[in-house]
């Protein structure tokens, strides 16, 4: 997690009682809200309206001359690839452009490695005996979805204020050839908003591995999507695996998805030359080519890298204010509850709250019975075992501004019987007043 809350030993906190009654009256409002899922706003999706007027009746003709309303073009037309080579860190010659979803392109990154092996392999995947990756916790829950599904073994390993725990990381993929990957975040994790450190990084890209074709998927999905001013960069993994003598290692991805128009947008892929004929040649039976439609007008919507720079600062003028409300709403009625904790992310689309431990689940029942939805308990972990029964993934970035914060008051009414139920004397009960002395403040 970045920027983790401080939690101050308690000092004046609501009765039991009386956080009983705030969520009962809480209760009473009939709310549906939804914080499960980072989705971008009607109003973000506003922002792109003009890709739909895009490239126009007479504009389909790319620079080298290929008809985008026809078949062919399996890596991506050539201006859609430079307009995205700076974002991914690879040179356009290195980069796949595909259709909406980069996580389709993981999906199938892991099916052809499990079935084909990769350029790197002595066998496919699925004939070397057991597959597993490593799992950085908290994580996304999708890549951990994949992994379930093909009967992956998924090991967890801590995720620190700078990205993965390296000497565990290093220890597990240095001895044991059956880990053949891990799940990167590298920027903005999803959900602690944790920006991968550059010494981090590089030992990514260095470290011995057992497996000749260990592979990182570096999942860059926020790359570009800054909630303040600072546009932080990472080291470049591409550059740093090929300098350490691992010039496969990396697999790079992104997508469009929450820049443009999320159901359409485009996904991408980046890595080394041999990954990417690799890939194209795996491509081959499943595709005759992607929407290069699609492709032609994202690269007049965007024009550049400063286009994209532009359309982001717009975005993060719409998201500030939701993360700042939650933040606010978490300070004022959450700071002095003994194991309570949350992230200040400076980019990505979550917050991710920390109860005190056994109460993340309870959290989640009372919020739905309150009608604020949210991300099931234990999904940030694999399996959706979460060992402490302590995380919570906060999406405040789909609601209108004013639900976010009723919203957030929900989740923090929660919060406080959840820990009163569990943990008693963490809490006060009420007491009668004596001459003003003892009052206790209300949620």
């Amino acid at each position: 997690m970045t920027d983790v809350a401080q939690v101050p030993s308690p000092n004046i906190l609501p009765s039991t009682r009386q956080i009983q009654e705030s969520y009962d009256a809480f209760k009473t409002k009939g709310l549906q809200l939804n914080l499960t899922r980072g989705k971008p706003a009607r109003a973000q999706l506003d922002l792109s309206l003009d890709l739909l007027a895009l490239p126009g009746v007479t504009d389909y003709v790319a620079e080298d001359g290929t008809d985008c309303r026809n078949y062919q073009g399996l890596q991506g037309i050539p201006e859609v690839r430079r307009l995205f080579s700076g974002m991914l860190g690879a040179p356009p010659q290195q980069v796949i452009v595909g259709n909406n979803s980069s996580l389709s392109m993981m999906h199938d990154a892991v099916v052809f490695s499990l079935l084909k092996g990769t350029c790197d392999s002595p066998a496919p995947w699925s004939q070397q005996g057991e597959t597993a990756f490593l799992c950085p916790v908290p994580g996304y829950d999708r890549h951990f979805r994949i992994c379930e599904e093909y009967g992956i073994r998924m090991i967890p390993v801590r995720l620190n204020h700078d990205g993965p725990d390296m000497d565990e990381v290093e220890r597990l993929v240095a001895q044991d050839p059956s880990i053949k990957a891990i799940w990167c975040v590298p920027k903005y994790s999803n959900p602690t908003g944790t920006v991968y450190s550059d010494e981090v990084i590089e030992r990514l890209a260095a470290m011995p591995a057992a497996a000749p074709d260990f592979r990182l998927y570096w999942d860059n999905a926020y790359c570009v999507h800054h909630l303040t001013s600072e546009r932080i960069e990472i080291a470049n993994v591409l550059q740093l695996s090929a300098r350490h003598g691992h010039p496969n290692r990396a697999f790079v991805f992104a997508s469009t998805s929450k820049i443009t128009l999320a159901g359409a947008g485009l996904a991408l892929f980046a890595s080394s030359p041999e990954n990417v004929k690799w890939m194209l040649a795996r491509i081959v039976p499943r595709t005759v080519g992607p929407d290069k439609v699609n492709q032609l007008r994202h690269v007049r919507f965007l024009k550049d890298d400063a286009g994209i720079h532009q359309l982001m600062d717009k975005h993060r003028a719409l998201l500030a204010p939701k993360f700042h409300k939650v933040l606010d709403v978490f300070d004022e009625k959450l700071s002095r509850v003994p194991g309570v904790t949350w992230n200040r992310p400076k980019g990505g689309y979550f917050i991710t709250l920390d109860v005190p431990q056994g109460c993340a689940r309870r959290v989640v029942a009372l919020a739905k019975e309150a009608g604020v939805e949210l991300t099931p308990a234990g999904a940030t972990y694999p399996y959706g075992k979460d060992p402490n029964d302590r995380t919570l993934r906060i999406a405040p970035t789909f609601p209108a501004l004013s639900e976010v914060a009723l919203a957030a008051e929900g989740v923090a009414l929660c919060v406080l019987l959840a820990a009163a139920e569990k943990f008693p004397a963490f809490l006060p009960e009420v007491r009668p007043q004596q001459s003003g002395a003892g009052k206790t403040s209300g949620v």
